[in-house]
């Protein structure tokens, strides 16, 4: 695996890659891997040639009281288990590389960005946006894998896709779960032994939903309200949102006739998790 750290380096590096017309799947990632993110890598080695993981935790999208100077950075370990899926290229820059001095430029989806997480976390898909646009330029990958689990961003990232013309098929892999149903996340590793058990009120709340719309329940304001009764009884927990809209557009659906995004986040002590699962017919 070759790791590059510049620009320049990783720009060579990539043009070499695609050399004889081989596809260049691009996984980006803020590092602290788990099971989720080989999990894209897996599949961007199964659908593409060659694989390029980015490491960056990308500051531009963390608010000020929000966990940017904590957030878990074992690269070496990182390194070892890019290795081991035979990860071709990793681009691990510094956030100056990322953003010179006197950087003011951006990258915003202007009605999607305020959504959901965004409305939760003002200027987060902003940073998002930029961010995975200079790595769409920087590594100019065929196809860029990232999980359904951020069904928020997924959709910010296709708006952004489609509206700049970026030449690059966004694949969405599915939620990796760990054996009690919590969605996998680098945040996870936060959680004390209590707050461990409580977080999986978010998985419990999406599946109350999943069973009443299998019953033939359709009224989305009596499906949010039924998930939020579960939330009720999880009184350590505290919902941020929960929310039934469409996937593409992120608008809140009132009967539900076609595939639609439910999207829960919450407050577990300190750490901010989120979930959701689609509803299809």
């Amino acid at each position: 695996m070759k790791i590059c750290a510049t620009i320049s380096e990783t720009r060579a590096a990539c043009r070499d890659a695609r050399a004889g017309r081989k596809r260049l799947g691009l996984v980006p990632t803020m590092g602290a891997l788990h099971e989720g993110h080989l999990s894209l890598v897996r599949a961007a080695k199964a659908q593409c040639d060659v694989v390029a993981v980015s490491i960056f935790v990308n500051p531009t999208q963390f608010g000020p009281t929000e966990d940017l100077s904590k957030y878990p950075r074992p690269f070496d370990r990182d390194c070892q288990l890019l290795e081991k899926e035979g990860v071709e290229i990793l681009f691990a820059p510094s956030v100056d590389e990322i953003y010179p001095d006197g950087a003011v430029t951006w990258v915003l989806v202007e009605g999607l960005s305020e959504k959901l997480d965004g409305r939760s976390r003002p200027g987060h898909f902003r940073g998002v946006t930029t961010i995975v646009a200079k790595l769409f330029h920087i590594i100019e990958p065929d196809a860029a894998f990232f999980g359904q689990k951020d069904a928020a961003q997924l959709a910010v990232i296709r708006r952004m896709v489609r509206d700049l013309d970026f030449p690059v098929e966004i694949v969405a892999c599915p939620i990796v779960r760990e054996s009690d149903g919590l969605a996998m996340s680098s945040r996870n590793a936060y959680l004390n032994r209590e707050d461990r058990g409580r977080a999986l009120v978010l998985q419990h709340s999406l599946q109350q939903v999943q069973r009443e719309f299998q019953a033939g329940e359709r009224i989305a304001a009596k499906l949010i309200a039924s998930a939020k009764e579960v939330f009720a009884r999880e009184p350590h927990v505290v919902l941020d949102y929960f929310e039934i809209v469409d996937p593409d557009t992120l608008d809140p659906v009132e009967r539900i006739s076609q595939k639609t995004l439910v999207a829960v986040a919450a407050y577990v002590g300190s750490t901010r998790l989120i979930d959701n699962l689609v509803l299809n017919f």
